[in-house]
């Protein structure tokens, strides 16, 4: 897809406006986000980019639609794994409810920066070594492995670990461990300070980019052109926000997610092999698009559908041998 230089610019104007009108229309004053605002935005969101690949439906044909659906929707589930780290930083540095909006945005913003350099250096790279496609599908089916590996272990619940980019921050700058407003820094003693309202900010933005080491060179195997991929990457991340508050609940009942994603890494990973074998002159099938956006769609719908019936077989369990011990309790004492 030949994209032009005004249409990168126009495009980026474009997402820096329904940015500003997120901002100025839900995130200016800091509030407690309500379950019906957090989803009538993330539909906005949605509607935005299911809008944007029809737009590309229309004037660039099936073939970009596809790949931006597919990269949009894989993008986006692989946000949502992001959901839990964000849930671990914001206990870590205890943002007060009605801040972690604009910590979110914020973060979003940062993120958004740091995997568009991530998306031109991965676009320049596969540009110019064909080979690179090798280690990418590699590097996912060993993702999927460990995500397997990770959830059989059903380990406790970690702990946010700070990042070296964020220990030198705090480090170098003087900070207070207070929060003033949505202040990034203040002035005490004749001191400037910097507030955990920056730090928590850097955490979020910086942690993604742990994140967009997976996700970069998945979309890549779905698409190898730098505009959708980056448009796919911008529109996940702009919605993520209000996912969060809209799901922040159920995110603990979704038990079988991560294995949901290593099928969806593992099999991007085989595509992206085969794509490399292809380019190297071997007879093998590749995988289409649709085949890819198919699959993907029915592995998040298994996954989710399959996560709520076991979380509710286990709520109804713990719920019985709660009752078994009351009984117990009752038994004894008379």
């Amino acid at each position: 897809m030949d994209v032009s230089v005004t249409m990168w610019g126009l495009t980026i104007i474009g997402l820096c406006a329904l940015i500003a009108v997120d901002f100025f229309i839900g995130g200016r004053k800091p509030h407690e986000v309500s379950l019906k605002e957090a989803g009538i935005w993330t539909a906005v969101w949605v509607a935005l980019a299911g809008l944007f690949g029809l737009g590309l439906l229309v004037f660039a044909g099936g073939q970009p639609s596809g790949e931006f659906f597919a990269g949009f929707i894989t993008e986006k589930s692989l946000s949502v794994d992001n959901l839990f780290v964000f849930v671990l930083i914001m206990a870590k540095f205890a943002v007060p409810t009605i801040y972690q909006q604009r910590v979110l945005m914020v973060g979003v913003l940062i993120a958004l920066v740091l995997r568009a350099v991530f998306i031109a250096a991965g676009a320049a790279i596969v540009s110019t070594f064909a080979w690179v496609f090798y280690i990418f599908g590699a590097f996912l089916i060993w993702t999927a492995w460990k995500l397997i590996q990770e959830a059989r272990a059903d380990e406790e619940e970690e702990e946010f670990e700070e990042n070296r980019l964020l220990k030198a921050v705090e480090k170098r700058f003087p900070s207070t461990d207070q929060y003033h407003g949505t202040k990034l820094f203040i002035v005490e003693n004749g001191k400037r300070l910097m507030t955990p309202m920056l730090i928590v900010m850097l955490a979020i933005g910086t942690t993604d980019v742990l994140f967009a080491l997976d996700s970069i060179p998945a979309i890549f195997g779905l698409t190898q052109d730098p505009y959708i991929v980056f448009t796919a990457n911008a529109f996940a991340l702009m919605g993520l926000r209000q996912l969060y508050f809209l799901i922040g609940g159920l995110l603990k009942k979704l038990v079988h997610l991560s294995y949901g994603l290593s099928i969806i890494l593992g099999f991007i990973g085989v595509k992206l092999v085969l794509h490399a074998l292809h380019e190297s002159g071997v007879h093998v099938p590749e995988i289409s698009i649709p085949v890819s956006l198919g699959v993907i769609c029915a592995v998040l719908a298994v996954t989710t559908a399959t996560s709520l019936y076991a979380s509710k077989k286990q709520a109804l369990a713990e719920a019985g041998s709660g009752e078994d011990r009351t009984r117990d309790k009752d038994s004894v004492d008379v």
